[in-house]
């Protein structure tokens, strides 16, 4: 398959202002600033939940309460590239390798990986730092990639005994902005 040709839709939490902006056009896609905390799940990007309005308007609801910061969902047509895709083989591969380079290094200089944490290790910082020490490795060797993409079981089990959690999901961070194809304002 091309490596162009997938795209999804995908939903982005944020202020009800923001959303205005970037749906008037008051605001271009192309300003769209990137998420850089060092605790960010797949490493620097704008943040999506794949094909979940609803969990995207959960997630602002949770982070903007007060009145000048009314929560708002941004759907988006995104063009997933060069995808860094966690759900692909090599590439979770290619992260362990990874892990085991930096946890050496970090040994012979005395230092120490920093590590997931927070309620539910919802803090990744060792998963931050991991993926963008990866993709910046790649880099050097001239590949460059506009998305990342995985998975994440999160949340307590949708019933008793059961392998799927409730607040399950697909999450993509874009470090393209030209992947953004588009925008819309969703029905939810």
């Amino acid at each position: 398959m091309d490596q162009f040709a997938r795209v999804i839709v995908g939903y982005h939490g944020c202020t009800e202002g923001f959303a205005k902006d970037l749906l008037s056009g008051k605001k271009p896609i192309r300003d769209w600033q990137p998420s850089t905390n060092d605790w960010d799940w797949l490493g620097n990007g704008i943040y999506f939940w794949e094909h979940a309005p609803a969990r995207a308007l959960r997630w602002a609801r949770e982070r903007f309460r007060t009145p000048r910061q009314r929560p708002a969902v941004v759907g988006a047509y995104i063009q997933l590239g060069r995808c860094f895709d966690l759900l692909d083989e090599p590439i979770t591969a290619l992260l362990g390798e990874t892990y085991e380079q930096m946890a050496r290094d970090c040994a012979k200089m005395g230092a120490v990986l920093p590590s997931n944490r927070g309620r539910e290790d919802k803090l990744r910082e060792l998963d931050c730092l991991i993926i963008n020490s990866c993709i910046e490795d790649e880099r050097a060797w001239g590949i460059h990639f506009d998305t990342v993409r995985g998975a994440f079981l999160e949340g307590v089990p949708a019933f008793p005994g059961a392998g799927f959690s409730r607040e399950s999901h697909i999450q993509v961070a874009v470090r393209n902005g030209a992947c953004i194809l588009g925008v819309f304002r969703p029905n939810i």
